[in-house]
């Protein structure tokens, strides 16, 4: 929702759009605990506050780098980074180049003794990254560690990809459930092809996971309009239907739709 205001407010600069926005966002200046702590657990006071879990990403970190972008004081692009960097060093696994929803998924194994990998969790970082990335100064040097986060991560996915050009809701294992899942996928292709339209991803590499990717969102849709098989809201992989579908599902279906429309356009 901030992210939005932030956008209307780039466009016509009421106060009024972000002034809420602010006050959160001081909050953290003024009231977060000195160390974080990213443990997943209801008994830690701050596990909610903190950016202790994949989806989070997506969330806070694009709406503090468009902030500073907003008005032009460095400081919300700042906090970003150091908070962004401090989740990425307890979540990820450099192993598979993947992150973890939240610690609870460290030891976790799935029935054929892989990791535990969420589809959608994953998609969640990469679509922040994406919006993270389009929010940072061109000439900001840090934009090269998240760019090369992006980079791994693409690697690591295309690997992955169902030959239908779906992901498992379980991205290293298929039997946790053998059945397409499109919300994960949808933020896969508008990641994937965000980087190609930005010189970060090769072309003929890329592309062809991301129309796979996009005949297979298009596809799920149905008569009325509705796009299927988007998994319900959730903490991990779970099981998904024909009819099933949520805001975000949509949401990750445009995304990924303006890139796609931009990389044939080229």
């Amino acid at each position: 929702i901030s992210q939005t205001y932030i956008d209307l407010y780039e466009i016509n600069p009421n106060p009024a759009y972000i002034d809420k926005t602010l006050y959160q966002m001081e909050f953290m200046f003024h009231k977060r605990p000195k160390e974080n702590d990213l443990r997943w657990k209801p008994t830690n006071r701050n596990y909610l506050n903190a950016w202790s879990w994949a989806d989070s990403l997506f969330m806070a970190p694009p709406a503090y780098a468009q902030m500073t972008k907003a008005t032009g004081d460095p400081k919300y692009l700042d906090l970003m980074d150091m908070l962004w960097r401090e989740t990425y060093n307890y979540l990820y696994d450099p192993e598979e180049d993947l992150f973890f929803r939240d610690d609870t998924f460290f030891e976790e194994r799935t029935k054929n003794n892989k990791k535990n990998f969420w589809s959608r969790g994953n998609g969640w970082v990469v679509g922040g990254l994406v919006k993270v990335l389009e929010a940072m100064p061109k000439d900001d040097s840090r934009r090269a560690f998240y760019e090369g986060v992006l980079q791994k991560m693409s690697k690591s996915l295309i690997k992955l990809q169902s030959p239908e050009g779906y992901w498992y809701a379980s991205l290293l294992d298929k039997d946790v459930v053998n059945v397409k899942e499109t919300s994960g996928t949808a933020f896969f292709a508008y990641a994937l092809a965000w980087g190609i339209n930005n010189g970060l991803l090769d072309e003929e590499e890329f592309a062809p996971h991301v129309f796979r990717a996009w005949d297979l969102l298009v596809s799920s849709i149905e008569t009325d309009g509705k796009l299927g098989y988007v998994q319900p809201v959730g903490v991990g992989a779970d099981k998904v239907k024909r009819e099933d579908t949520e805001p975000y599902g949509p949401g990750a279906f445009l995304l990924a739709g303006t890139e796609v429309y931009r990389l044939l356009k080229q």
